[in-house]
């Protein structure tokens, strides 16, 4: 399963000039702890609730107090409040790629304790969200829903397939396809669509088929 098949395509993003306040009303809207900072089409840094947290302790601390200022007597002033998403966001932002796995963008998550990770392309443009709550509903749905969606969505309903040709076991989310088709593309293709379900942590395959139209093919090209 990749992270283009479980991100969320329209993300809420923020830009560096948004007013604070204007950005912890979305955050708060839309339900979500994070907006990634875009300028120009590209990301350009994240804001959390952590960024929030952090300015509201730094609030009443000095913001200047040198040697001088001791001897002298000199009060600290107080830290200026910041009041865009430039001046608090982070910058330096992980980020994954949309073909990357969810196993990968799982450990990129796990190991730097983020609790998303904005999906750009090659040049850097945002094309998605991924959360850990994404990534966590993938690994919830139940083995009875996974095994119906495979009998009904991918063999009766996309491939056209007699559901008595394929027997389906699902446990814990590893799928088990069996049974004899009648050539080697469809066997392929129902084992890379199963491969793309929610929910579905591995597929084992022992279908074989009666023609394999692939070598077929290779051996008698059309043109």
């Amino acid at each position: 399963m990749k992270v283009r098949d479980l991100m969320t395509t329209d993300p809420i993003t923020t830009t560096p000039d948004t007013p604070l306040k204007e950005a912890a009303r979305l955050m708060v809207r839309h339900k979500v702890s994070g907006l990634p900072v875009v300028s120009g089409g590209r990301v350009v840094g994240i804001v959390t609730e952590g960024d929030f947290l952090r300015q509201a302790a730094n609030r009443d601390q000095p913001y200047r107090f040198s040697l001088l200022d001791a001897l002298f007597g000199d009060e600290p002033t107080a830290a200026p409040a910041a009041e865009t998403v430039g001046q608090v966001m982070t910058e330096q932002v992980l980020t994954v790629a949309p073909d990357a796995s969810l196993t990968e963008a799982a450990r990129i998550m796990a190991s730097r304790r983020v609790k998303r990770l904005p999906v750009v392309g090659p040049d850097g443009g945002l094309l998605g969200v991924i959360s850990r709550a994404d990534v966590v509903n993938a690994f919830t749905k139940p083995d009875e829903v996974i095994e119906d969606e495979i009998r009904e969505d991918i063999v009766r309903r996309l491939l056209f397939l007699d559901p008595g040709a394929v027997r389906i076991s699902v446990k814990d989310g590893v799928v088990s396809l069996t049974g004899e088709l009648e050539n080697r593309t469809e066997a392929h293709l129902l084992e890379e669509l199963t491969r793309r379900l929610d929910g579905v942590i591995r597929v084992d395959s022992q279908l074989s088929f009666e023609v394999d139209d692939q070598r077929i093919e290779k051996m008698y090209p059309l043109s």
